[in-house]
């Protein structure tokens, strides 16, 4: 995989939904779907602002660095109204050791407002383009808590499929916690294309 790889922002956005690098004003507005209950959990705890201040950083850096990641997600409303952040959606390399590493996961994690509209669903195929397209990828997976039937959902949607051989325990998840036990979806770039040539 090159270094870095720019991806043109034409390529990240549809009507609806636009993929992009974070600005110092998405930090409030990420900080308050991290410390949403509902929106978190499935993960092992809230995050604190300054946990959640960390982590845009950590995903703005990782865009720099890249030319890809876990961007920052706007919903384009029709009726000429601003942009409206509402989490994000992207690929990442999972820093925990998993049984399936090395690999590019897609992920997102939006606000509850904009939960129930497709946008997780819209954002992550442009994610997923980039990913066989721009980086060439072979296979990209997602994973995770086997109670997480609305992020499962997405991956189904996407066209990626799960085996049950493959489920594991989050290694970063403490012993014992409910969402440790975690389900592992594929799809290779033949896999894609296929889909993708479908008519």
């Amino acid at each position: 995989m090159p270094a870095h790889v720019h991806i043109h922002e034409s390529e990240l956005r549809t009507e609806r939904v636009r993929l992009r690098q974070w600005t110092k004003a998405d930090f409030e507005p990420f900080a308050a779907l991290n410390c949403d209950p509902q929106v978190m959990r499935h993960f092992p705890a809230l995050l604190s602002r300054e946990q959640s201040d960390a982590h845009a950083s950590r995903m703005r850096a990782l865009i720099e660095e890249r030319g890809w990641g876990f961007w920052a997600t706007d919903w384009l409303q029709q009726d000429g109204s601003a942009p409206q952040f509402i989490g994000f959606v992207g690929m990442h390399v999972p820093i925990a050791e998993l049984p399936f590493s090395p690999c590019v996961e897609i992920g997102w994690r939006l606000a509850r407002p904009f939960w129930g509209k497709g946008l997780a669903s819209e954002a992550a195929r442009l994610a997923m383009r980039a990913g066989f397209e721009a980086l060439k990828l072979p296979e990209i997976v997602s994973f995770t808590s086997r109670e997480n039937l609305r992020s499962r959902a997405v991956m189904q949607r996407l066209g990626m499929h799960s085996r049950p051989e493959d489920h594991f325990d989050h290694p970063a998840v403490p012993e014992g916690h409910p969402v440790r036990p975690h389900c592992l979806y594929r799809i290779t770039r033949e896999e894609w294309l296929a889909q993708a040539h479908q008519p």
